[in-house]
């Protein structure tokens, strides 16, 4: 029976139905201790009945650094189904249970994809219901890769609700919908009150009144407090906050226990996974039997379970006995569970238990916890891996191992995304270290860190100073090569000075990083004034770094990135197409978000508008999923550029919001999209027609601190645009100076310098405004972006209209039309339909619509892989979804399409 929870009990069935319908469901309940939360997750259990399978696992303080601990518990049994996995997944989630070696450090985000995939065949025979209790206390690695599965679950028929104590940093869960729960009102806790407490006689008022002002709603106070007030001795809990009131009658409730049973009870409140066999084993060398479980038992403090494991009433009942047991009991009670523990094989939980009793520098257990650590990284526990090797840290008996173990530790908790704890670490190593490449390490850690948390002026600073010290030339290209990233946010000065720098290095022509650092030199610095040769072509460069030995998509995006400063962004595309291609066969889901928003320039810049978006909004979902702020922001961004070519006014500003989210930063850093946000709003109030707002806007950028981006570089035709219309060209002309400069010494394209000479005829005497027009889209034509080459037909129809010339006007407006009208350009289509009125011709019908123009772009991209011949399973894997939810996606493509099945798509895509 629950009281007062209407609300929640209604939120919990709608999930349970939902699955039952094949719609998966998350939720997170959250509030104080014994609010209420394992009671509604028993709720779910219970309404789920027969039909669903249930799985449970429960998060243990001590438990917390042990990886995976938690994603094993709950989804270990279902370990014969891995096999139907891809393999990337299925050896990730294999490392993850300790099933098989990884072959090296595994990936954390790729687990959650197994995760996932592992939860959809769990689902498959009939709906899944997970149930996560105490999720705050979940280990790191687990609590990653569940949030990962939970965030991309789509038609899988799975309920996955998590329990959480209220408090900052307490199992935070961006972009799931969580529920708070409120304590009880008067009139339920007093039902509560007299069903369970017998303070239903009249005599016994004062104290039922007591109780419920003290309880203040929560029911488990309500259920434990009345034995307490009523006279027990032991229970102390005067004006302590409610928590600790409930500790201190739990408390009392332990300390009449006779002395083996609260021994007993101590070793299972320090015993993470709840193994009978392994408390019982421990508490026997501490002078405690089996035989003293029953006292707890009959106190309800304690109970058995089928399958071997004992539980506590509560993990607050837990806290109780462990913060009340005195420190020499309880450092004898982490002895004998670890003796237990390694006598049994398992090392890693045994030597923490020693760790947690060592009192003093100990080497051996310093050298079994680094031993637990490099386990941990094979496993992809990375959180875990840097718990073990700072505590390693404090057991280590010399200065050098320490130094040692913390550096391991601070790059353990940088994999595992902890930027604070990182920095923390890496910090407290360099104030023991003097030799260079540690030193260089440890700023290199640092300055991520930094670099993350959007401190860009001191993570430049730390890797110059790291790049300066007297380390191989190799590794100091490896800094120089990230300290382009944080240079490129700091303004065009800082780029000159950081390509100076490396120009300046000594490298081998076998070095890995050389062929990367040529490169770069080369496309970064032509563009801004060096006096460098062109760059290689990209697919050179390429093929250079792969044979000395940089072969890793994450190693060759940078070079994605580099190849668009110089305006190769056909072969941008074509690198981009193929990391995205590896990176999605070896699973490798963190990365894709940055290929993505490459890629998905690189369409753009083509016209090819609408795979633009299929490939940003993919990678913005990834981006979310994989909680990347700095992608969100820029992915975000590039979305709101494709919203204003299409005239969606809301989803600018909503997507421009999102980008700017996280502007002011403590560190004063803009958000990674301001750039590109800035020129979507340009954009957007171009197409509207209000030039004052674009070269408002475009003025100051182009000439600010991110001049060198090249959403700064190429909006300047927007401005030039923009200006002309107001009446005030010359606000444009410095930016048209350094756009047209840019253009030359980038060997001047045909894209590029067809686009010079639309400004020029904008720019420029009327006399000579028809040769520019006719030479820009002499240009065009064979430049390939069908999008510019429609804005230079639309801006020569208004001329052409303007000097009297209707017929002429009207053939270039109705060649722009039907570009734009192809592209979905809204405002521009408009704005061609008006001119072609104004030049005399009746407006044409609209274009009918594509087939695929009514699918959302998820559906888009599934339905045209599954033209290709990809099954659901292969299509699964390529964009980490469950098998059952592409199948969701191509039932609802189908109708929207005109077929009524898979075959009809070849034809009709």
């Amino acid at each position: 029976m629950l009281y007062g929870r209407a609300g929640e009990q209604a939120a919990i069935a709608e999930l349970l139905t939902g699955a039952k319908n094949g719609r998966s469901g998350v939720l997170v309940l959250r509030g104080e201790p014994g609010i209420g939360k394992s009671t509604l997750l028993e709720y779910a259990a219970e309404q789920a009945g027969e039909g669903f399978e249930v799985l449970r696992a429960t998060g243990v303080e001590y438990e917390a650094d042990l990886p995976f601990a938690g994603l094993n518990l709950l989804l270990g049994h279902g370990v014969p189904l891995i096999e139907a996995l891809p393999v990337p997944q299925r050896r990730a989630l294999e490392a993850a249970f300790g099933l098989a070696e990884a072959g090296g450090p595994a990936n954390r985000l790729l687990t959650g994809l197994a995760a996932l995939g592992l939860l959809a065949e769990l689902a498959a025979r009939r709906p899944l219901l997970c149930l996560v209790d105490d999720a705050q206390w979940l280990d790191h690695s687990s609590s990653d890769a569940l949030l990962l599965a939970a965030r991309r679950l789509g038609s899988e028929g799975v309920v996955l609700l998590f329990a959480a104590r209220d408090g900052e940093g307490a199992f935070p869960a961006p972009g799931l919908p969580e529920l708070r729960l409120a304590p009880l009102d008067p009139s339920a806790a007093a039902e509560l009150l007299a069903a369970h407490s017998g303070l239903g006689d009249r005599s016994r008022v004062g104290l039922h009144y007591r109780v419920l002002a003290e309880a203040r709603g929560n029911p488990l106070a309500l259920t434990e407090l009345p034995a307490a007030l009523a006279g027990d001795q032991d229970y102390q809990g005067g004006e302590l906050a409610l928590t600790e009131r409930l500790r201190a009658a739990f408390h009392g409730q332990v300390a009449r226990l006779p002395e083996p049973s609260r021994t007993l009870l101590l070793v299972a409140a320090a015993e993470e996974s709840g193994e009978l066999a392994t408390v019982l084993a421990a508490a026997e060398a501490l002078g405690a039997g089996a035989g003293h479980l029953a006292a707890a038992e009959q106190a309800g403090l304690l109970r058995r379970t089928p399958d071997g494991r004992c539980t506590l009433r509560h993990p607050l009942l837990r806290a109780a006995i462990l913060e009340s047991a005195p420190l020499d009991r309880k450092l004898a009670t982490h002895r004998a569970l670890g003796a237990a523990l390694l006598d049994t094989g398992e090392v890693d939980r045994g030597s923490w238990h020693l760790a947690l009793a060592a009192t003093a520098p100990d080497g051996e257990l310093a050298e079994a916890l680094e031993g637990t650590a490099r386990r941990a990284v094979a496993r992809g526990g990375h959180s875990g891996a840097a718990a073990a090797y700072e505590r390693a840290a404090q057991l280590a008996p010399d200065r050098e191992r320490v130094i040692r173990c913390l550096l391991l530790a601070a790059e353990s908790a940088l994999d595992a995304a902890e930027a604070d704890r990182a920095a923390s670490l890496a910090q407290r190593g360099a104030e023991l270290a003097d030799e260079p490449f540690t030193l260089a390490v440890l700023d290199w850690v640092r300055a991520t860190a930094e670099f993350w948390r959007g401190g860009y002026p001191e993570a430049h600073r730390l890797l110059l100073r790291g790049a300066a010290r007297e380390i191989d030339p190799a590794l100091s290209a490896r800094l120089l090569l990230q300290a382009f990233h944080t240079a490129w946010y700091l303004g065009e000065e800082r780029v000159l000075d950081l390509l100076g720098r490396l120009s300046a290095l000594d490298l081998r022509p076998a070095d890995p990083s050389a062929p990367l650092v040529d490169y770069l030199i080369s496309a970064a610095g032509r563009p801004l004034g060096l006096p460098v040769p062109p760059a290689r072509p990209l697919s050179e460069a390429v093929e250079l770094a792969r044979a000395a030995g940089v072969d890793s998509p994450r190693e060759l995006v940078q070079l994605c990135g580099a190849s668009l400063i110089p305006g190769r962004d056909a072969e941008t595309y074509q690198l981009a197409a193929e990391l995205v291609a590896e990176a999605r066969a070896a699973g490798a889901i963190g990365l894709l978000p940055t290929l993505l928003f490459f890629f998905a320039e690189a369409e753009l810049f083509h016209g090819r508008h609408r795979d633009a978006e299929l490939a940003a909004a993919e990678g913005l979902a990834l981006a979310r999923d994989t909680a990347q702020p700095q992608w969100i922001s820029q992915l975000s961004a590039l979305e709101a550029y494709l919203a204003a070519l299409r005239g969606e006014g809301e989803l600018v500003a909503r997507r421009v919001g999102e980008a700017l989210a996280d502007q002011a930063t403590a560190w004063g850093a803009p958000a990674a999209g301001t750039s590109w946000s800035q020129w979507a709003l340009a954009l957007h109030d171009l197409g509207q027609g209000r030039a004052a707002e674009v070269v408002e806007r475009l003025e100051p950028h182009t000439a600010g601190v991110y001049r060198n981006h090249l959403s700064a570089i190429r909006t300047v035709p927007d401005l030039v645009e923009a200006a002309v219309r107001l009446g005030c060209p010359e606000r444009a002309e410095v930016a048209f100076e350094r756009f047209a400069t840019w253009s030359e010494r980038i060997g001047e394209p045909a894209w590029t310098r067809a686009l010079v000479l639309r400004c020029q005829a904008l720019l420029g005497p009327a006399e000579l405004a028809e040769s520019g027009y006719l030479a820009a889209l002499e240009l065009h034509a064979v430049a390939g972006r069908p999008f510019e080459l429609a804005r230079t037909e639309l801006l020569f129809g208004e001329w052409l209209r303007r000097d009297r010339r209707k017929a002429e006007a009207r053939t270039r407006l109705r060649a722009a039309l039907e570009v734009f009208e192809r592209l979905g350009a809204g405002p521009w289509v408009e704005r061609a339909r008006a001119e072609l009125g104004a030049a005399g011709s009746a407006t044409p019908v609209a274009a009918a619509a594509g087939p695929l123009a009514g699918l959302t772009p998820q559906e888009e991209q599934i339905a045209r892989l599954a033209a290709k011949g990809l099954s659901n399973r292969e299509i699964a894997a390529q964009l980490f979804l469950s098998p059952r939810t592409v199948g969701h996606h191509l039932y609802k493509a189908y109708p929207k399409l005109g077929i009524a099945s898979r075959a009809g798509l070849a034809q009709l895509i």
